[in-house]
């Protein structure tokens, strides 16, 4: 697959797009609406596009989850028990993306974008969802939360918008607590199956590698940043940019 050249002023859009994404993924997730639509802007093909993101925004994820180590610390047990489910989840999602032919993605692309933007415009209400109880979970709130993670690791590692709305809506579902712990679990599993996609990706996919480099710091900066500030951004203006950057995204995608 023939990659585009970046020159200077491409460069700095990549970056930029690394930094947003970060912020956007500590804020409230979905910072893969940001990097992917500025890939597709400076000349990549929407599969290279998406892997690439994939790896180059994964140090955000890791600046978010470092932002929430207090509640992530204090949930090893839920950790423990979640893992291996999104391991396994992420993995089946990276395979798929890699054996489904091009022609394929690039047909579900745009619908995909448009689903993870209606997940980003809802988790306010997601969010309010979640209640503050000490009940036992049931062996059936217990199986439910397991498939809804795999699932949701399997979506995460084939496109990734979305992925930490998604987690919060299974977790809250599923596992009553605070808001803020299951915000901070939500952030360690993304990470996760964040960090599964992009080894699979840097093995096997065409992953743009001067991009990747690009978004990696910059995303790394904006993932920490953004955590440290969600309670001080104005969240409504974010999500309706975010939300109608990847209207225009499916859109573009559509077009052809």
């Amino acid at each position: 697959m023939l990659l585009p050249h970046l020159d200077t002023s491409r460069e700095i859009v990549v970056g930029l797009a690394g930094l947003g994404a970060g912020i956007v993924n500590g804020v409230a997730g979905g910072g893969s609406l940001v990097s992917f639509p500025a890939l597709l802007a400076v000349g990549y093909p929407a599969l290279a596009a998406n892997v690439t993101s994939t790896v180059g925004i994964w140090p955000g994820y890791l600046g978010g989850s470092a932002a929430f180590r207090n509640e992530i610390g204090a949930q090893r047990d839920r950790l423990r028990e979640l893992a291996a489910t999104v391991v396994v989840g992420g993995v089946v999602g990276g395979v798929l993306i890699l054996t489904t032919p091009t022609s394929v993605f690039k047909l579900v692309a745009p619908y995909l974008v448009l689903f993870a933007c209606a997940l980003f415009g809802v988790q306010p209400f997601v969010a309010r969802k979640v209640r503050v109880g000490d009940r036992t979970r049931s062996r059936a709130h217990r199986s439910a939360m397991h498939v809804g993670a795999f699932v949701a690791s399997v979506y995460g590692a084939y496109f990734g918008a979305g992925l930490g709305v998604v987690f919060l809506g299974v977790l809250g579902l599923s596992m009553p607590d605070t808001l803020v712990r299951v915000n901070g679990l939500r952030s360690i599993l993304s990470l996760i199956v964040n960090t599964v996609a992009a080894l699979i990706f840097m093995v096997s996919a065409p992953v743009a590698w001067t991009a990747a480099g690009l978004m990696a710091g910059s995303s790394l900066v904006g993932g920490y940043v953004g955590a440290r500030a969600a309670r001080r951004v104005p969240a409504p203006v974010l999500r309706v940019v975010v939300v109608l950057l990847g209207i225009v995204t499916s859109a573009r995608l559509l077009a052809g």
